[in-house]
């Protein structure tokens, strides 16, 4: 494991987000395999070790582990500037406003933030990166919490509209639902 990793993981251990269940392991290893899973597609390190933070403020219907807002500068100084923004934005997004881009035809980035009250436009690449990070995540819990329906078109979506390894990645995890 490189020093960043460990660095993370210490974190979370400290913070007890160990002992946290999510989608039938901890938090922490959920968090783990959502970083797995965009590094196995080639992202880049600050997307992956974003998606180790994704849910780190609380999602909209995550809410078993959240660190204040007022620490976003602490996680700023672990992950960067960036990763720490999108991490934000994948608590604050709401879910209604960030599918709202996969109906009709063309894309509008947009997504409600749910802590500002109102509405952020992304550029194409951090939308794009977004978009990775919250299909990874989706796809890593998806068959431990058998819920194959909740946003299952939006997902599908998603998946089609980044292409290759995520259309790919959904496919093949989706089609589990019917060994079951």
């Amino acid at each position: 494991m490189n020093s960043d990793l460990k660095k993370f993981t210490e974190f979370f251990r400290n913070e007890g987000a160990n002992d946290v269940g999510h989608s039938n392991i901890t938090y922490l290893a959920h968090s783990m395999g959502v970083y797995r899973d965009l590094k196995s597609w080639g992202c880049d390190k600050d997307l992956c070790h974003m998606a180790i933070f994704h849910s780190i403020y609380g999602t909209e219907t995550f809410q078993d582990y959240t660190l204040p807002l007022d620490r976003r500068r602490e996680i700023q100084s672990f992950i960067g500037e960036w990763a720490e923004r999108l991490a934000y934005l994948n608590c604050a997004l709401t879910y209604e406003s960030f599918d709202q881009n996969f109906i009709g035809t063309e894309m509008n980035y947009k997504l409600y933030d749910r802590f500002k009250n109102e509405e952020v436009k992304l550029s194409p690449n951090d939308f794009e990166d977004l978009c990775r990070v919250h299909l990874c995540d989706r796809l890593e819990q998806v068959g431990r919490s058998m819920d194959w329906e909740w946003r299952r078109v939006s997902f599908k979506r998603m998946a089609e509209y980044l292409g290759g390894i995520a259309s790919e990645s959904f496919d093949r995890v989706y089609a589990e639902e019917k060994k079951e």
